[in-house]
């Protein structure tokens, strides 16, 4: 328990200092990530969302709390303030985190946050109309999509 505790510490911390590069290192092999943006990442997928947010995220500021443990799971409340680049608007989101851990390891990553409150802020009149709505949602999750593959597509060819 107190090792999956310390793993996710780790990972907030290192997020806190925007050091990616540790909080992928905190993901096992066949990790998943899901959120009401992000859906069905992989390990690949979720490493370099980490990565494009960091970086993307110039004034990103977290904090988190309530870390939870047992062998196998884990919980966190953390809370993100930045400036959604799209707009340029201000959000303060807050988010429950759960996760499954094996091998002192990710496998399973879900953060919980509510995706009215996030489009309100981030989007503005159109988040406040329309966030209830599975319409924008999906909007915003193909945008988001979109966004990761771009940024990993551009990596890989740097990378060659």
């Amino acid at each position: 328990m107190e090792a999956n505790k310390l793993l996710i510490e780790k990972f907030y911390t290192a997020f806190q200092q925007r050091d990616y590069t540790t909080m992928q290192s905190c993901y096992a092999d066949d990790a998943v990530f899901n959120d009401a943006v992000f859906t069905n990442l992989n390990a690949d997928e979720v490493r370099a969302m980490w990565e494009m947010l960091i970086k993307k995220g110039k004034d990103l500021e977290l904090g988190f709390s309530h870390i939870t443990a047992t062998t196998v799971t884990a919980s966190a409340q953390w809370v993100a303030s930045y400036t959604f680049s799209a707009t340029g608007r201000k959000v303060i989101n807050r988010i429950n985190a759960n996760f499954e851990i094996e091998d002192g390891k990710i496998t399973k990553h879900t953060d919980s946050f509510s995706f009215y409150r996030w489009s309100s802020q981030a989007l503005g009149l159109i988040g406040i109309l329309l966030g209830w709505t599975p319409f924008l949602q999906q909007k915003v999750q193909k945008n988001a999509r979109l966004s990761l593959t771009a940024y990993m597509n551009k990596k890989e060819n740097e990378a060659n």
